[in-house]
């Protein structure tokens, strides 16, 4: 039966649960407190140049965002670059030069690692060792514990860890390795470096803003579909309904109500409600630890250009050297020529540099380890930091699951638990876009009224 829901939010997991309760053939209506769709991955204009609030990476895994960008009507080919996985720092940067050729999983892996520069001959067996014994173990943890732990105890390298697990355990799980989840890192690993496709390991960098990349063609898909995004429309409250229906503070009644905020306005939310049976979500909500993440956008001359779309870079703060990895946006979108990106993952240290100083070490960062001192001087610089992108992916981490505990009202972000542990995720696009997938799919099979 068609029913009427209501959607607080239009982040990715917001556009996700709107599409697919529109697909059901479900009336949604989205409610978006922002004037610009995508919540903590949109679009930002800064010196007259549209840019995105931070540099994201998807991964050929992330096979329900690929997904939902298609049924919105997205080709990904266009709006994607698709590159084999790889680890590749400039050289004579002290890094390594790591790349997998297109060939069949694991081989593409083994080949890589043969073939991989910059790496000794004991660090390729620890890598080797490692990899198999997770492959071993399904790539499943039980007894969850840090990921530096878990490197410890298979005998990783040092030189392994600064330059492979390190920079992938920031740039999956935004959290120091001596603080993250081993098992949620092996989760990603899994479904990437451990998936029988070898696309699934492919990295994917947005050619489009982020807004446009699902959020904005998701508007489109529920217009065509009997649905509505209204922007510049926050929710300051939600009001249960003795038939058990929902009222918005606009009057509006509704079957079910997904809230896709942030956790922090969630928690804001199911706090007015005066609800026992949401004690238990609110009080795991209110224990995350935010950690930021920073992007320094410096323009150059257009006819600046990197030898390749991005590289990674060894970050070195008692040295001044915060960037974690560049990418040439010029690369990416013609128009942006002679853009250069820099993410800076766990940033919160890094921010407190201040924005000028900031952006003034990573200009000098990238003109040391790239040889090329032009680079010190770019035209302008502009420092973006979510200071929130992320929660703190720490082991064992009690997060709520899409049941607030109330019939009708479920919850949706990249904050949320699976039913399943061994299945979660970190803060990613993918967990937002999975969560706001199953929460959808709660009310169209009638989970959300038990």
């Amino acid at each position: 039966m068609k029913q009427r829901y209501a959607i607080i939010g239009a982040g990715w997991a917001g556009c996700a649960a709107a599409m697919e309760l529109a697909r059901a053939g479900h009336g949604v209506t989205v409610y978006e407190a922002a004037r610009t769709l995508g919540g903590r991955a949109r679009r930002v204009e800064r010196e007259n140049t549209v840019l995105d609030n931070g540099q994201h990476i998807l991964l050929g895994a992330y096979t329900e965002t690929l997904r939902l960008i298609k049924l919105a009507g997205q080709d990904p080919a266009e709006l994607i670059l698709t590159l084999p996985l790889q680890m590749r720092y400039p050289a004579n940067s002290g890094g390594m030069d790591f790349l997998a050729p297109r060939l069949p999983a694991p081989l593409h892996l083994a080949w890589a690692l043969l073939r991989a520069k910059g790496l000794l001959r004991a660090d390729k067996l620890a890598l080797m060792r490692f990899s198999t014994a997770m492959r071993t173990m399904g790539w499943q943890l039980y007894n969850d514990c840090s990921l530096t732990e878990l490197l410890q105890r298979f005998d990783q390298t040092d030189r392994l860890n600064r330059l492979m697990w390190h920079p992938l355990c920031l740039a999956a799980l935004n959290t120091p390795p001596e603080r993250a989840s081993a098992r949620v890192f092996l989760n990603v690993l899994r479904d990437s470096l451990g998936a029988s496709r070898r696309r699934a390991s492919d990295m994917l960098i947005p050619k489009a803003n982020l807004s446009a990349l699902l959020p904005e063609a998701a508007a489109r898909y529920l217009a065509q579909h009997g649905g509505a995004v209204r922007t510049g429309a926050k929710v300051a409250a939600l009001h249960a309904l003795p038939d058990g229906r929902w009222q918005l503070d606009d009057g509006e009644h509704y079957a079910g109500v997904i809230v896709a905020t942030s956790s922090v306005q969630a928690a804001s939310l199911l706090q007015d409600l005066n609800d026992a049976r949401l004690d238990d979500v609110i009080n795991r909500m209110q224990a995350f630890t935010p950690e930021a993440i920073s992007t320094c956008y410096l323009q150059y001359d257009a006819s600046v250009r990197l030898d390749l779309p991005f590289y990674a870079l060894v970050d070195a703060p008692e040295q001044q050297h915060w960037g974690q990895f560049v990418f040439d946006r010029g690369q990416l979108d013609s128009k942006q020529a002679g853009l250069l990106a820099v993410v800076i993952s766990a940033s919160g240290p890094a921010a407190e540099q201040g924005h000028a100083p900031l952006a003034q070490a990573i200009a000098a960062q990238l003109a040391q380890v790239l040889q090329r001192p032009e680079l010190a001087q770019p035209a302008w610089t502009q420092l973006i930091t979510e200071k929130r992108a992320t929660f703190a992916c720490t082991p064992d981490l009690l997060r709520p699951g899409n049941a607030s505990g109330v019939p009708g009202l479920l919850l949706a972000g990249d904050y949320t638990a699976n039913d399943d542990r061994t299945q979660d995720y970190p803060a990613t696009i993918e967990a937002a876009v999975r969560s706001g997938v199953a929460a959808a799919r709660a009310f169209t099979t009638g989970k959300a009224a038990k």
